[in-house]
């Protein structure tokens, strides 16, 4: 499914008795009505993003559940789809942390191309159903993925926005990585701890710090 380094990583999984059931049952949930992404869209952050650039994870709960909106990358949609407002507010924080203007497409692309992997816990999802497919054997897939970019050497940051992110920081064990947590920039959540968190300032600064350079989160056309 991959062909890059990440293939080669994930192997022996994609073999697991549980992801060919994860796999069967995706693909009947995709027959019985609508789900998100394209099914050619769902590997995406992995075919964007190999294991060896990755240094940022930025992670999502589920896709979005709206026709039209999910490609696969967590928070981002295609160019000239209205911009949703968990996105809204982030860009307003991008604005706020970096001085950066805030972007006119809601397409997160070129953080891909620049080593940010753009994950989502559960990485499909029914029509106007969200987390319709957790406990379809996403969740042990996603913590493997984890599993792995923790146990990357070089220093990584981990962003971690909401509670069903932050309940990934217990995978999360080297001194060497930083992670970043705070509330989610939902509208309803995003007045409590997101707005002011700073997460991209504070990036790039241990990025640099550590000596990866940082990461250039302008997405102007």
């Amino acid at each position: 499914m991959l062909d890059n380094d990440w293939g080669v990583l994930l192997a022996a999984e994609f073999d697991e008795p549980y992801f060919k059931e994860l796999v069967k049952a995706v693909r009947q949930a995709y027959a019985a009505g609508p789900c998100y992404p394209p099914l050619d869209k769902v590997f995406t952050a992995f075919r964007l993003t190999p294991y060896a650039d990755v240094r940022v994870v930025i992670l999502g709960q589920d896709p979005y559940h709206n026709p039209g909106e999910a490609m696969g990358l967590c928070f981002s949609v295609p160019d000239g789809v209205p911009i949703p407002p968990s996105l809204q507010n982030i860009y307003r924080e991008l604005a706020d942390d970096t001085g950066l203007p805030v972007p006119e497409s809601g397409d997160l692309t070129a953080w891909a191309g620049r080593g940010v992997l753009l994950l989502n816990t559960v990485m499909t999802v029914a029509k106007n159903r969200p987390l319709s497919h957790r406990d379809l054997g996403w969740e042990r897939f996603t913590d493997h993925v984890l599993t792995l970019l923790n146990a990357k050497p070089e220093p990584m940051v981990f962003v971690l926005w909401g509670a069903n992110a932050r309940s990934k920081k217990r995978l999360l064990t080297n001194p060497g990585h930083l992670i970043i947590e705070s509330a989610h920039p939902s509208p309803l959540s995003a007045r409590n701890g997101f707005f002011g968190s700073r997460p991209f300032s504070r990036t790039n600064q241990f990025l640099e710090r550590t000596g990866r350079g940082p990461v250039d989160f302008a997405l102007t056309r």
